[in-house]
């Protein structure tokens, strides 16, 4: 296991070398391509190129899931992956990256249809707000997935990302820049000729976040009877390089087959100056002292996919395979400067590695029936999750560091996924179905680098439905159901302690098991002449949810997990939109519910019953070259188990001109109003917490799009 993690520290020194050669090979094809002769098939003749151009729908609704084309957003030009789903009707993204669907936040985000290492874990929040948002193409948003994906529970996100095979050599390089010394540029291309279309991009982005925390913390210990209180206070600017490179090869074997090859790779890197000053009072005393610590924090990922398709007239078949990686660095490293009662500087060494590996398999087939269309697939996962955790004080004259035997440890979580689904898709009438059933066997290994690996096995059978009604050739009727069960995070299994910060202290539980969720919706979907909207009813329940379960160690707050927790969620959902004219349109959609969770607590469980809602808007200008959209957002204040957080809002106002035919100047402002700021309260038998996380997300960039052809 040790062996592992410093292998994986050797690949992390590597990465910045590695993507040189990435940049440099890919420039290297692009222009090679450009010049080759156009591969010509000696039994057939030459023929005319025919084009067909036809505007594309901005909303499809399916069965299953709503598609938007963000691929003309003006915000998307220059934006990020976060800033596309932000304002993407029925999802919402907080500053820090939070997404959630409809109220629902159990979100899994896949790429072109598959998860990836990326998207897993606390690092989605990153990859979201470093991803290039001009390289997506449509958003899928899928509340109640069908047996055809795997959902993890709760909804699903589907970022799609644009693939060019328009014939001929198109070429675009795009650039922004804002206060702060923030700026990023970019180059993408692609190349058509025949049978063989080649794609590939370059970036390289100094993006930053000014981040304030503040934590106030009174506890009690029930085991001694003691008591205290902590205050935590820091602000810090996390200055980010990032740099990322793709390349995609598309080859039409014959006029039904075809092969599609892509890699893409992100390397981040952050040295952020924390200074968090604490203000602590026990039996002790009072101690006020500043723990300051530097980074440098690193994450790197890659993804390499190779598929192949068959599709003639009435049936379809995909095969995939895919392996992603994602590893990464938070240097935990910190020095306490005391103030009162002053003493000698202490110093401790610490830092976190993380290396997630994830291999992938699926085959997916389907046919057209006389009723409609029926398929089947099969999905094989195999992912690695290791972690080492160090923690070790300093001596300030000598340099020799004590490792902390409690926060110093390894280990390893190996979830291996089989999956066997199947559909039919019934047409009779004015109805429309959807049925499925998946089959699912999960097997979980927790290896510590010292101990005794645990094992879980789990089984079941997820059913799914979707049913439509056409009551109208404008107006149809929905219902739709989901069971599926969410895996524990890897994070939470840890064995062993980790140093989260002066407060407290966490540790895993090797023993949760999965979650078990499902999922009811009906709804109404209206169309007409300049205005649709819809209208939809929902109830979801959680099972064996996991909660946080604290205890003291030494007066240290150790925060574990467990299941155990209950939730149930109902509400209302709607949405419009108006396009009264060409140039003019406007949209709206938001939801109200109610939440009630019940979760074990040190004196029995603490059962919680409160409304929530979000409401989104946007509207659209475009006459001549000039484009202005504005889109807002506001979340309200909500529970979480044994606590809640504060409300949430932001307002973005996009202003894009077309200064010829191949260049445009885009400006975005983003959270006008500053309401990125968020406030959360815990309530429990052992301790009581308020506090605010603020990740200043207000920005203006300035930037541009120069097109090639």
């Amino acid at each position: 296991m040790l062996k592992e993690i410093s292998n994986a520290r050797r690949l992390l020194c590597r990465h910045t070398q590695g993507y040189a050669v990435v940049g440099t090979t890919l420039s290297v094809i692009l222009a090679g391509l450009a010049i080759l002769p156009a591969p010509a098939r000696a039994e057939e003749p030459e023929s005319p190129t025919v084009t067909i151009a036809g505007k594309k729908e901005p909303v499809v609704k399916k069965v299953d899931k709503t598609v938007y084309d963000v691929s003309t957003m003006a915000r998307a030009a220059n934006g990020s992956a976060q800033d596309v789903l932000q304002s993407t009707p029925e999802v919402s993204v907080t500053a820090d990256g939070q997404i959630s669907v409809k109220g629902n936040t159990q979100v899994t985000v896949l790429v072109n249809g598959k998860p990836t290492a990326m998207m897993s874990g606390d690092e989605r929040a990153v990859a979201l707000q470093t991803m290039s948002g001009t390289d997506i193409a449509s958003v899928e948003v899928i509340t109640n997935p069908s047996a055809a994906y795997s959902a993890n529970g709760g909804a699903i996100v589907n970022i799609v990302l644009k693939r060019n095979r328009k014939p001929g050599t198109h070429a675009q390089i795009k650039g922004s820049a804002t206060d702060q010394g923030l700026w990023n540029v970019g180059t993408s291309g692609d190349v058509t000729r025949k049978d063989l279309s080649v794609q590939g991009s370059l970036a390289y982005r100094r993006d930053g976040t000014r981040k304030l925390r503040q934590s106030a913390v009174d506890w009690n210990n029930p085991l001694s009877g003691e008591t205290g209180s902590t205050l935590q206070t820091s602000e810090v600017f996390v200055r980010r390089k990032v740099q990322s490179a793709s390349l995609g090869v598309d080859y039409a074997l014959s006029d039904t087959d075809s092969l599609s090859l892509s890699a893409r790779y992100n390397d981040r890197a952050s040295r952020p100056l924390f200074d968090t000053l604490n203000v602590a009072r026990d039996g002790a005393g009072e101690r006020i002292y500043h723990r300051i610590s530097y980074g440098p924090n690193e994450q790197a990922d890659d993804s390499a996919s190779l598929s192949y398709s068959h599709q003639d007239s009435g049936t379809a078949l995909k095969a995939m395979l895919q392996r992603s990686n994602t590893k990464g660095l938070i240097d935990k490293s910190y020095r306490d400067v005391s103030v009162e009662p002053a003493r000698a500087t202490s110093y401790s060494h610490g830092a976190t590695r993380s290396a997630r590996h994830l291999n992938q398999a699926t085959l997916d087939w389907s046919r057209a029936s006389g009723h409609g269309q029926w398929g089947m697939g099969l999905d094989i996962q195999d992912e690695v999750n290791d972690l080492y955790n160090y923690q070790a004080s300093v001596d300030r004259l000598t340099g020799a560091e004590t490792p902390d035997p409690d926060t110093t440890n390894g280990y390893g979580v190996a979830t291996t996924l089989s999956a066997a689904y199947i559909t039919d898709q019934i047409r009779h009438g004015k109805w429309e179905a959807l049925l499925g059933g998946r089959i699912e066997r999960m097997a979980l290994r927790v290896r510590p680098a010292h101990g005794v690996m645990q094992t879980g096995r789990w089984q079941a059978f997820n059913p799914s439905l979707h049913l439509k009604y056409a009551a109208s050739d404008k107006t149809d009727l929905t219902l739709s159901f989901r069971r599926s069960l969410q895996r524990p995070d890897p994070r939470d299994l840890n064995p062993f302690t980790t140093y989260v910060d002066a407060q407290n202290l966490s540790r895993g539980n090797p023993g949760l098991q999965p979650q078990l969720l499902t999922s009811w919706e009906i709804g109404t979907n209206a169309d007409m002449e300049n205005l649709s909207g819809s209208v939809s009813a929902f109830y979801r329940t959680s099972r064996d949810t996991v909660t946080d379960a604290r205890s003291f160690a030494d007066n240290v707050l150790v925060t574990s997990k467990q299941n155990g927790g209950q939730a149930r969620s109902a509400g209302v959902t709607g949405s419009i939109e108006w396009t009264p004219d060409a140039t003019l349109s406007f949209g709206m959609d938001g939801g109200v519910y109610r939440v009630m969770l019940s979760t074990p607590d040190l004196y029995g469980r603490v059962r919680q019953d409160d409304i929530s809602g979000y409401l989104k808007f946007r509207a659209a200008y475009k006459v001549g070259p000039d484009d202005v959209s504005l889109d807002a957002q506001a979340q309200s204040s909500g529970i979480t188990p044994l606590g809640r957080f504060g409300a949430t809002s932001s307002v973005n106002l996009t202003w894009k001109h077309q200064l010829s035919k191949t260049l445009g100047l885009t400006v975005n402002a983003s959270d006008i109003f500053d309401g990125s700021k968020r406030t959360y309260r815990t309530d429990a038998s052992t301790f009581r917490q308020n506090g605010f996380d603020h990740f200043v997300a207000r920005r203006v960039y300035v930037g541009f799009v120069k097109k090639f052809e």
